[in-house]
């Protein structure tokens, strides 16, 4: 079982920028692809970026290409997601993911709401 709890979510200007974190928790956490999705309002939960475990690969979805960045510490058993040029389609509940090589998710973060709004 891993336990993983988001943070850094709020409100944001058009064009600012957010650092999400998440820390994982529970018997060999390291070991899992990390990944993020988000459910904006009203609308069905989508992915957003994958990191590897070891090597580090990263993958992202359109959307988010150029602007987001995903980032893991395996010591600290942390996984961030550096979102720059934050436009309001961004605005979503934020999810962290421990996943399978596959790609589906084992496990999920409760969510932290990022808003960008002027």
């Amino acid at each position: 079982q891993v336990q993983l709890v988001e943070s850094g979510g709020g409100l944001v200007q058009p064009g600012g920028s957010l650092r999400l974190s998440c820390a994982a928790a529970g018997s060999s956490s390291s070991i899992f692809p990390m990944g993020w999705f988000r459910q904006p309002p009203g609308k069905q939960r989508v992915f957003v970026a994958r990191i590897t475990t070891s090597t580090g690969i990263t993958t992202y979805a359109d959307s988010v290409k150029g602007r987001f960045t995903i980032s893991r510490d395996n010591a600290k058993n942390a996984v961030y997601l550096q979102m720059n040029e934050l436009k309001p389609e961004d605005t979503a509940v934020y999810y962290c993911t421990a996943m399978r090589t596959g790609g589906s998710v084992l496990f999920w973060g409760q969510g932290t709401q990022v808003t960008v709004a002027s």
